[in-house]
This record gives C-alpha cells, structure tokens and sequence, in this order.
C-alpha cells in the first residue's frame, strides 16, 4: 500500500497549490481530482491575479494587502501566464463620488508598495459612440487560470508529487498508521492509500464531501455563491480593461480577451448545488446590459460566443449581500492524524493559502514565491513572445504568441527541433497541432477534447462543434 506525508483532495487551484508546496517542500504528496485539474470554479474565474479593489469599501484590508504581494509573486514566478493589465475606471456623477475613487486608488497604490506596476491616474477614457468620458486608470494582472492550475499540478508532479485525475475519495479511516484512504477512478478501479494528513480542498463540494467521507459536519459554514461570464466579440479596439460601476452598488468588468473578445464579468447570485453553474437569462441580461449602457450598444444574446458561472465556495461570514461575502480564506483543522478543510479563498492567495496549510500541518512549504512555475524562466511575456515568433517563423503569428503564454521556456520543449509546419503533424484546426495535442496527453493529463479547448487552451472559442468532435476521436485512440 502506497504511504504519502499527505492526500490532498480537490485538483482546483487551492488543491494543485498545496500539492506545489508540499512537494517542493520534499514531502510525499497525492493530489486527486475526480474530474480535470480545474474543471470547476477554477476554470470559471474573471481571470485576474489583482488586488480586489472592491474590498477597500469592505474595510478588508488585510485581504487586499495581501493579494497585492501575491499579484507582484505570481508576476515574477509566472511570467508568461500573469501579465500586467490596466484598467480604466469611467466616472459616473450618480455613483461613487469622484473624490472617493481617487482616496481608493491611493490607498490601493499605497498597499501595492513594490508591487512594480504603475501607480493610479486620471485618464480619459472612449466610452463608444464617440463620447469621450473623465475616468481614473490603474493596474491589476490577467491570468489564464486554468492552466495556472495545471502548471501548479505540473510542478507538484516534476518535484516528486503523485497527480490523479478523474479520481475521487470514497471514503477515509483513522487508524494507527494515520489516514487509510480509499479511492475510486473514473475505469472503475480502486486502490488504497495511508497518509499522515489529509486536505479537504474539494471546493464547492467541501462541505459535502466533509459529510460523505468523513462523516462530519465541520464547524464553519460554506457559502455557494455563482459568478457568471460571457465573452463578446471584441467591443472596443484599445487593450484596456473596464471596470464599469453598476446602479445597485456592484461592479462589471469588460476584459480584452484572446485577441478578438471581451469578457464580461461578473454577477454573484446564490447557489444551491456544487454544480449549479448555468448562467440564468437574468444574469446574461444584466451582463449584456452593462456592456451596452456603458458603449451606447445593442448587442443581445445572439452575439454571445460564450457564457460560464462558477460556483464559489466563500467561508460564510453572515453578510446578508453575496456580493459581501469575505473573499478570505478559513481553515479548519481537526482530529489526529489531522484533516484540514479549506473553505473559501481565491486565485490570486493560492499561494500563500498553500504556504499557511503547510505551516498549520507542520510540514515546512517549498519556497513557492521564488521557485518559478514550469514555463516561467522566460522573462518578460512580451519580448519572449516577440523571440519566438523569430525561432519559429513558419507558424502563424497568432499561433506561436498563445503558445510562448501558455508554455513560457516550455515552448522550446513543444516545438522542439521543428522547422517546418508539416513537422508538427496533423493540423486540427486553429493553430493547434498533433505534437501539441500528444503533449498536452502526455504531460498534462488532458483526455478528452474539452480539457483541451477549454481549459489547456481556449480554442473552443474558435472550434467548431465537427472541430472538436474530430480532436475528441484522436483523444480516443491515444487513450486505447
């Protein structure tokens, strides 16, 4: 029977994070998922390492300080995943006082000290229609968090760490030996595992999973709150993002978004279930009107090329407004051998969320915040991008620049000795090639066409339905 330092349930960003440091850290770590890393919430997010300058009026500062040294990490660690963003705020005399935004972004660039983004201005900002508005500018982080979450796992795997994906824990025993675990795959297989500790980092099915494995209610609350997305075609040309304040007191981003989008985002509504992830037509109209209002548009449902929710596993703080809700993180610890659950937490504290699970185990983290994640020995996004566009000039443009983002130095594993287009082999359409597909298979545990359209990559915004279908079936035969 296999032995582990720790389990660790839930390949979310939380989970794949502390199955980074734990094995960074020199010790034996299980991360299973029982769908794809980030199938959930974690693919589902507005695609922001940034500070959360909503919190300020929350009086979370604690939180915002915090998510503005881990955006300057996740800067430095993962170059070619988190690039700088600036954000223009338009100003609405109805809304939020002027002289209130300006007190905000102070405070905001007084916490983000060495956080190596330019400080806050005022600006004029294209509103559409030709109308010109006064608005206030700063800078946050995008990221592509579902391949943060691989790259995490990928990392946790590369130091010694054991990743299972589309494998669930049925059910877990203390005993003399610590945690004996029993776990199930997706072919019908079982095994069992002994670990010192277990982490509950199952996301929305935290709480649920806390009551059918471990036969305990656990003493916090989970709070399942929804945010949902839709992706637009491109809706202005400049590279800026926006932050539109809206009549009841929340706000919308409008994001630039794989080079001929935007994304919009985001709502928070109650959930009900774990899964309870579909957009409601409530919340696709409030979306699209935002966008619309904000542009002088009419754009409608037609126009969506995408929409996603996710349901966020928030630590329940009694704030009657969802939109409330502590963004912060709690964990509870119980038992010996321990099991500690996560509630809570977000993409941009993963990090230091996985550093703190450790410490409260006793298991001495990894230097996380120094250690680049795979891909990140690339330097800057941009100039990188620009050199390998040189290397490998036979490959679209657009192509080689979603690859040097995604993969960072890793593209020269990928592309390798390549000097024709035909060396790649089958074309699926889009830019995606069969070396990158046998990849992404062997090294990233996608299995299926969605793992790969979605989340190692967003050509699903392109595919078309017999597109994928076609890359499902080469999947099948790599699988067989």
């Amino acid at each position: 029977m296999e032995r582990f330092d720790l389990l660790v349930v839930g390949g979310g960003i939380n989970g794949a994070a502390i199955a980074r440091a734990a094995a960074l850290g020199g010790h034996r770590v299980l991360l299973v998922e029982q769908g794809d890393l980030g199938h959930a919430t974690s693919s589902a997010s507005t695609k922001l390492i940034h500070g959360g300058l909503r919190y300020l009026e929350q009086f979370e500062f604690k939180l915002v300080r915090e998510s503005l040294k881990e955006r300057a990490v996740m800067l430095r660690i993962a170059p070619h995943l988190v690039s700088p963003l600036e954000f223009l705020i338009p100003y609405d005399a109805t809304l939020r006082p002027w002289p209130m935004l300006r007190a905000g972004l102070l405070l905001y660039d007084l916490l983000a000290v060495g956080g190596a983004l330019p400080r806050s201005r005022a600006v004029r900002a294209d509103a559409g229609g030709g109308r010109s508005v006064r608005a206030l500018s700063y800078w946050d982080a995008r990221v592509d968090d579902a391949r943060l979450v691989v790259l995490n796992a990928l990392d946790a795997a590369e130091h010694g760490g054991a990743v299972r994906t589309r494998t669930r824990l049925t059910r877990a025993r203390r005993d003399s030996a610590g945690w004996v675990a029993q776990l199930a795959d997706c072919s019908g297989g079982a095994s069992e595992v002994v670990a010192a500790a277990i982490v509950n980092a199952a996301g929305p099915w935290v709480s649920e999973t806390l009551n059918d494995v471990f036969g305990a209610a656990g003493r916090s609350s989970l709070r399942l709150v929804r945010g949902s997305h839709i992706v637009l075609p491109r809706l202005y040309p400049d590279e800026r993002a926006r932050l539109l304040q809206q009549k009841d007191g929340r706000i919308v981003f409008l994001i630039p978004y794989q080079d001929d989008f935007t994304l919009v985002g985001t709502t928070d509504i109650p959930a009900v279930e774990p899964g309870d992830s579909e957009p409601t037509p409530a919340e696709i109209a409030y979306l699209l009107g935002a966008a619309n209002a904000y542009l002088g548009s009419h754009y409608g449902e037609i126009s969506i090329v995408w929409r996603f929710g996710g349901v966020r596993a928030l630590y329940d703080d009694g704030s009657a407004n969802p939109s409330k809700v502590t963004r912060d993180y709690h964990l509870e610890l119980s038992g010996d051998p321990p099991l500690l659950s996560v509630f809570g937490g977000k993409v941009t504290t993963a990090r230091h969320l996985a550093d703190e699970v450790l410490d409260r185990l006793g298991l001495a983290p990894g230097d996380t915040a120094a250690h680049p994640l795979p891909g990140g020995e690339c330097g800057p996004a941009v100039a990188f991008a620009a050199a390998c566009e040189t290397r490998w000039p036979f490959l679209p443009a657009g192509t080689v620049r979603r690859m040097a983002h995604a993969y960072g130095s890793r593209t020269s594993t990928l592309l390798g000795d390549a000097v024709t287009i035909g060396d790649l082999g089958h074309d699926f359409g889009h830019g995606l090639f069969e070396r990158e597909v046998t990849y992404l298979h062997r090294v990233e545990w996608a299995r299926n066409a969605e793992d790969i359209l979605w989340r190692r990559t967003k050509l699903g915004l392109r595919f078309t339905a017999e597109e994928a279908a076609r890359l499902d079936g080469h999947l099948r035969e790599l699988e067989a």
